[in-house]
């Protein structure tokens, strides 16, 4: 049985969303009730599998569903993405064997809310390295240190970290990866005033000794770029998550958009906008791009099920070393893709549409967080410049 986006995200339900998206960016709020329904519905439980108490959802599912409910509450879809990243990460490792993870399940299914603190100001490097100190303290650790853009910030219940440890050999420096909750030793910071995506509330979070117990540290790794079947799995469910709410709020602008062709008129020409070729040609490219954005995430998604699972045959890639080329490439591709998609519907319905009453205005400015993501676009060609050209300095 698959899970299918139309059944978990009813029309109805979806009209609902939107109606208060429009609230929630104009008040800076987070959408409580959003997570409610959304919880009601077993979204928490959605990248659990059947046999742990989830929906048994693969990553390729999760995408879909994630693109319907960003076309509905962009904000609200990417406040969840980072839940989803989370189990999305556990579940891939979980395929592959590794026990840790199964605590993330089973809090998932037991409806606990997962948040994401990687971030943090200036670490280019993100998963592969952190400026947040990792003390051991028994067989646990304690993390200081200060994370940003920590969406679900005001709600969530488990907060899953990494820091580089205190006192590893210089030789041989490691990080790890833990979960953390909510205590006296983690503050959340009100400083959520942003351009778009503002319900997701991605606070600032201080670490000043936080907990990851024994039982609670999920893995340890070289500081550096490895394949860590947790350390992928985030990097691959958060770069192709992301790549599907941007595109999500990006077909939604394109459904609007066309909706206005349809009954705007050109005075001049004496005929609807849906008859006009310029307006007609803008609209059909944002559609194009979008339709190449879906079909190269779903195919990297595919696979990388595959991947978990152990498929192979006709249609399945094993992508070796090139998995982190292809997920942030899919990423930038998407994210460019959504942007610009956007910016031909806007010029295709006039002026009204730079006015806050409108739903275009609103997506405009929430597809744009999307260039502040990880990978960024600096990142993403170095990445692929070193693939083909090696090392700057390197011999030649």
């Amino acid at each position: 049985m698959s899970v299918i986006a139309e059944e978990l995200l009813p029309d109805s339900l979806l009209e609902t969303f939107r109606e208060r998206a429009v609230v929630h960016d104009r008040e800076n709020t987070f959408p409580d009730q959003d997570l409610a329904d959304l919880r009601e519905r077993g979204y928490l439980r959605l990248l659990v599998p059947r046999e742990l108490g989830g929906l048994g959802g693969s990553l390729l599912e999760a995408a879909r569903v994630q693109r319907r409910l960003a076309g509905a509450a962009p904000a609200t879809a990417l406040s969840m993405n980072m839940h989803l990243v989370v189990t999305g990460a556990a579940l891939h490792a979980h395929r592959l064997g590794a026990e840790p993870v199964r605590s993330i399940l089973e809090d998932a299914a037991a409806e606990k809310l997962f948040a994401f603190g990687i971030s943090e100001a200036g670490n280019d490097a993100m998963l592969f390295d952190s400026a947040t100190r990792a003390v051991p303290d028994g067989d646990g650790f304690r993390l200081t240190g200060t994370k940003i853009f920590t969406s679900l910030a005001p709600v969530w219940d488990r907060l899953v970290v990494h820091g580089r440890v205190a006192v590893a050999r210089e030789d041989d420096p490691r990080l790890v990866f833990g979960v953390i909750e909510r205590d006296e030793h983690v503050e959340t910071l009100d400083d959520w005033d942003t351009h778009g995506m503002r319900p997701s509330q991605s606070r600032t979070t201080r670490l000043d000794g936080a907990a990851v117990t024994e039982e609670r540290v999920l893995t340890t790794t070289p500081v550096g770029p490895n394949t860590d079947p947790f350390v992928m799995g985030i990097f691959g469910a958060f770069e192709l998550l992301i790549a599907s709410v941007y595109t999500g709020v990006a077909q939604r602008a394109v459904e609007v958009g066309s909706s206005i062709a349809t009954t705007r008129r050109n005075a001049t020409k004496g005929i609807v906008h849906a008859d006009d070729p310029d307006i007609r040609w803008r609209l059909a490219d944002a559609a194009i791009r979008l339709d190449g954005a879906v079909l190269q995430a779903e195919k990297v998604l595919a696979d990388l099920d595959a991947l978990g699972t152990g498929e192979s045959g006709p249609g399945t890639s094993d992508h070796g070393p090139r998995w982190f080329l292809h997920f942030s490439g899919v990423k930038s591709r998407a994210t460019e893709a959504a942007i610009a998609a956007v910016d031909q519907v806007l010029r295709a319905s006039g002026g009204a549409q730079y006015f806050r009453r409108s739903e275009l205005e609103r997506l405009s400015r929430d597809v744009r967080a999307g260039l502040y993501h990880p990978s960024d676009e600096e990142s993403v060609h170095a990445a692929y410049a070193k693939a083909l050209l090696g090392e700057i300095g390197s011999p030649r």
